[in-house]
């Protein structure tokens, strides 16, 4: 184990490894060796390795936070060598070589300065907080219950490691996780190409505005919309998605925008849902919920694959989104991102200079200092936002679901996705202040998920192609506003066009959720080889942690494979 690896990470690793144990044996020694013929034994492996990741990081935590064990990774040889230290730039793979500099040192880690610095979690929460939230997870919890809800923990944990392994790479080097792709064999033009195929296939449908157009048109017209208010959603949906496009062009940083109004959407839409869980829904209602979540492995029979592979998917961000997450940590200046620049918005921004590659750092024992520093304030970013904000955001409306929506409803009103909850709560209380005040919720929860999906993808789209292209970086002056900003007309355009075929709102949900469960499996993949490859061995990532993202891969993929054919027939059929 290297010397950033703390006693304190050594107990939580222990107390992990001992939950993946007991649990699993804990089920054969009910159930005796025939568990292991089922397919419900080997996923609720995964709940279980849900269940060891938490109570090893609270184990870690604990010791870490109350000084239980003090760190030994602050010893240094030294005679330790540094390498790298003399060398001014790197070679790594088909892209220029890295430059080398410090690691520029983060602020110390404290309330004030974490709140100051963190963000880009609060940015994927946002994009998070949507059609798995909002539309997908009630869909599935009204048909099967509190059943499924195992599904949440387990695909939001597979995540988070996930996104710290993208966010570790851009730490070290200053580059998107897509650049990084770009740098092994076949090259970049060729890895360019699939990721941006990748990204379009599952972002460029505008599902998410359309589903907040059909919110918009019940507070409209008062009532559930039908097939005769298609023309109504495809207006508020126009109004809606463009806006999106204008929200970008104000602000010093494209990224602080977003922030900003990221922050607020998080702080009253789960402000609102926790006042209305706790004041309307019962204890029974609680108790089936919390039953759900440890039902590790169940899958009832009958499932709609599609929906349930695009529900586990849609459970945290969703494939593409969430490598987009170090994209956000560069342009926030986190780490190395400090030292390459961020893209400005056009309107209140100036001309930044946004390197063409990366920087990395030699381990020297000032930076290795420095970087187990960063890595505080990753961990804040992304489990005490993220993956606790993506929990509460899964959570509360499945129990308003199961409080309010009759067990066996099936959401089959596409023109009315985002309605349902709104209505049966508003029948519920008899009380008509609900009907407007959850589809306002509703409404912004979608707003906010398409707002982050266009600057999501229109920023990788910019950063693969400032990358991989000399004589595009030429282009304008080198002003990459420009890309930036042509890229998001392209987007736009697009959206727009889809937007006035029939297509129906959920229809464009599943696809974009689906194709995002297959591209976890690429993006899995591909980030265990290049951490691999490029990362010095200290920076690495631990075993147990390639493990579970190979896992992650696994899991992302069965749900692909099973969901496959129900998609293809959905799509030859949508008319």
């Amino acid at each position: 184990m290297s010397s950033f690896q703390a006693p304190s990470q050594k107990y939580g690793i222990f107390a992990a490894i001992t939950v993946l144990i007991i649990g699993p044996a804990f089920t054969v020694f009910q159930d005796g060796f025939i568990a292991f013929r089922e397919q419900s034994f080997w996923f609720g492996f995964y709940g279980w390795l849900t269940v060891a990741i938490i109570v090893g990081y609270l184990v870690y935590l604990t010791f870490y936070l109350f000084g239980l064990l003090k760190s030994d990774s602050s010893k240094t040889n030294d005679e330790e060598k540094i390498p790298l230290e003399s060398k001014p730039q790197i070679s790594a793979g088909k892209l220029p070589p890295w430059e080398v500099g410090n690691l520029p040192p983060p602020p110390k880690f404290n309330l004030r300065n974490a709140l100051g610095v963190i963000g880009p979690g609060a940015i994927l929460l946002g994009t998070s907080i949507g059609s798995g939230e909002w539309l997908l997870g009630p869909a599935v919890t009204s048909e099967y219950g509190g059943f499924l809800l195992w599904l949440v923990p387990v695909s939001i944990i597979l995540q988070v490691i996930l996104n710290t392994e993208f966010i570790r790479y851009t730490m070290y080097t200053g580059e998107p996780i897509y650049t990084g792709f770009m740098r092994t064999r076949p090259g970049p033009h060729f890895w360019g190409i699939f990721y941006i195929v990748a990204a379009f296939l599952q972002l460029s449908w505008p599902g998410w505005a359309s589903a907040a157009a059909t919110a918009l048109t019940a507070l409209y017209i008062g009532d559930f919309p039908t097939t005769e208010h298609a023309y109504l959603i495809k207006i508020f949906g126009f109004i809606w998605f463009l806006s999106t496009t204008v929200i970008v062009i104000f602000g010093e940083k494209i990224e602080q925008t977003i922030e900003i109004i990221q922050w607020f959407f998080i702080a009253a839409i789960l402000l609102f849902l926790i006042f209305v869980t706790v004041s309307f829904t019962s204890s029974s209602t609680w108790s089936a919920a919390a039953r759900g979540v440890t039902y590790f492995g169940v899958l009832p029979p009958g499932l709609d694959w599609v929906i349930i592979s695009a529900f586990i998917a849609d459970a945290g961000a969703g494939g593409i989104i969430n490598g987009t997450i170090g994209n956000w940590f560069r342009d926030k200046g986190f780490a190395m991102g400090k030292t390459v620049g961020y893209i400005p918005a056009i309107i209140g921004g100036r001309k930044i200079s946004l390197t063409k590659t990366g920087k990395v750092f030699p381990l020297t024992p000032e930076n290795k200092k420095s970087w187990r520093e960063w890595w505080k304030f990753v961990s804040a970013d992304q489990y005490g936002i993220w993956a606790i904000g993506c929990f509460l955001g899964m959570m509360l409306p499945a129990l308003i679901t199961l409080e309010f929506v009759p067990y066996g409803t099936k959401f089959d009103n596409q023109f009315g996705i985002a309605v349902y909850q709104a209505q049966y709560m508003s029948l519920a209380t008899g009380n008509h202040l609900f009907w407007l005040v959850i589809l306002l919720i509703g409404f912004w929860i979608l707003y906010s998920t398409q707002l982050g999906v266009t600057d999501a993808f229109v920023r990788m789209v910019t950063d693969i192609i400032w990358s991989g292209s000399s004589r595009v970086r030429r282009w304008r002056g080198g002003d990459i506003r420009f890309i930036y900003y042509g890229v998001l007309c392209l987007f736009t355009l697009w959206g727009l066009f889809i937007l006035l075929l029939d297509v129906k709102p959920l229809l464009l949900i599943l696809i974009g959720a689906n194709i995002a469960g297959i591209n976890f499996a690429f993006l899995g993949l591909h980030i265990l080889y290049i951490n691999r490859k490029f990362l010095p061995v200290e920076l690495k990532p631990p075993l147990w942690r390639e493990i579970v993202v190979l896992l992650g891969v696994l899991f992302y993929g069965f749900f692909f494979v099973k969901a496959l054919p129900g998609l293809i027939q959905q799509l030859f059929s949508f008319g």
